[in-house]
């Protein structure tokens, strides 16, 4: 793996000046992947935060050949490209070693842009997919998607006297797309950029299709101060709401046990999504959430070191 020191001195390829939100957890994010191989890369992002933000013509961030998809066929588009490669490569039109990734939001991609996700996958496509988790749909107004958190309110799911934010648990997407037999999946956290830098280089290696699902702290959907992202994200883990962990050839190894487990308010409290939760009458909200991580971390323990 490569040093901080050797990370920082390799070619910017995500550049600064773009007009994604001060404080957001994306940024960090594509900054890290994109200095993770050595490789040329081909990436192609969803509709959504990362892509508004950084092409705003005649504007862009990218210094690498980039392509906007739309919301619902990331996955679909880099597909076509890493086909397009293989068969011009097979000719001996191109020589070079080029990885693909694609970019995604939660909506794009545990959501509108699932299919072809799975697809992809499916067809085995050497590409690595990475979804961006900020828990909404961030860029069009802060809807609910099913990434969004238990209790949390948004503007489709708001809290008032009908409804104490959002009712349903949120969708587990990486134990889906380890379900597909892929070689790579893994969770992972901006804060950690050992961890990160780690699985993105692993995962750009890998023959096959990878994914990487990260959590992203969003401010503005969040309700929080934009220089406590990384608290956020730290917090994330620590109480084990988003656990660091992959899998590998069916191997899952949890990459982080917390010495010792904080409570879930300890992550809520500190954001305005879910500031109705600690008044009285939903005790009840927090309690499942609590007993809810509690089962998944347990789950998650008993399949360290096991093939799933």
């Amino acid at each position: 793996m490569a040093t901080l020191k050797q990370l920082a001195e390799k070619e910017e390829l995500f550049s600064g000046g773009h007009r994604l939100c001060a404080g957001c957890g994306i940024p960090p994010i594509v900054r890290l992947i994109l200095r993770s191989t050595d490789a040329g890369i081909v990436a192609t992002t969803s509709t959504g935060c990362l892509e508004v933000g950084t092409s705003i013509y005649p504007y862009t961030a990218w210094r690498i050949p980039w392509i906007h998809s739309a919301f619902e066929n990331a996955a679909a588009t880099i597909s076509g490209v890493e086909a397009a490669y293989k068969a011009l490569k097979k000719r001996g039109k191109i020589g070079k070693d080029i990885k693909f990734i694609a970019f995604g939001g939660d909506g794009g991609t545990y959501d509108i842009g699932f299919q072809a996700l799975s697809g992809a996958l499916e067809r085995g496509h050497n590409f690595l997919y990475v979804c961006y988790d900020n828990g909404a749909y961030m860029n069009t107004g802060i809807q609910r998607s099913s990434a969004t958190p238990f209790g949390a309110s948004t503007t489709t799911s708001p809290a008032g006297d009908v409804i104490s934010g959002k009712q349903q648990w949120r969708k587990d997407l990486t134990k889906i797309v380890i379900a597909h037999n892929i070689p790579y999946a893994a969770q992972a956290s901006p804060h950690n950029w050992a961890d990160l830098s780690k699985k993105a280089e692993k995962a750009l290696k890998i023959e096959g299709p990878t994914f990487l699902n990260i959590v992203s702290p969003c401010p503005l959907g969040w309700y929080t101060k934009p220089e406590e992202s990384m608290k956020h994200a730290k917090l994330a883990v620590e109480t084990c709401y988003w656990p660091l962990y992959e899998v590998e050839d069916g191997l899952l190894k949890v990459n982080y046990k917390p010495k010792e487990k904080k409570p879930i308010v300890e992550w809520l409290k500190m954001q305005g999504r879910f500031k109705h939760l600690f008044k009285p009458g939903n005790e009840a909200i927090l309690k499942e959430s609590q007993e809810r991580i509690d089962m998944e971390w347990e789950r998650l323990l008993a399949l360290d070191g096991k093939y799933v």
